[in-house]
């Protein structure tokens, strides 16, 4: 009875690994940065939308989002501000990943977001980016 106890607290522990949301429209993009980030021992979520980013994070509430700007159905900014007016939401970290260079850092970093890369991006300098942020 002893172990029954000793397995059934250790399932109800919570994860200790992080949990990255992965949002991208480009399945190819959400592939190559889980791979590299379950080597890295983080749990990653995937969203291939807006709206399923804002209802993942809402679900998952992860410790981290990876944010695309360019996205089907909404923009990365509008995300990121949605995400930052709701309270379960506000206080996770946000990296903006983005095609247009400097131009597409400002506007993310003044709604909120606490980071951004350009792609094509080097993954060695996101994980820093994320391992700085996470605090690892």
């Amino acid at each position: 009875m002893g172990n029954w106890i000793s397995v059934r607290r250790m399932n109800n522990l919570p994860d200790a690994r992080g949990k990255i949301l992965v949002v991208d429209d480009e399945k190819s993009i959400v592939d190559a940065l889980k791979m590299s980030l379950e080597s890295d021992n983080y749990d990653v979520i995937e969203a291939y939308s807006g709206d399923g980013a804002i209802r993942k994070a809402r679900s998952e509430i992860p410790d981290l989002i990876l944010l695309d700007i360019m996205l089907p159905d909404r923009t990365g900014y509008e995300i990121c501000n949605k995400l930052r007016k709701d309270p379960l939401t506000r206080d996770i970290p946000i990296i903006m990943l983005t095609g247009m260079g400097e131009t597409g850092r400002i506007p993310g970093i003044e709604l909120g977001a606490n980071d951004y890369i350009t792609k094509p991006f080097d993954l060695n300098l996101l994980r820093e980016k994320i391992h700085t942020i996470l605090g690892r």
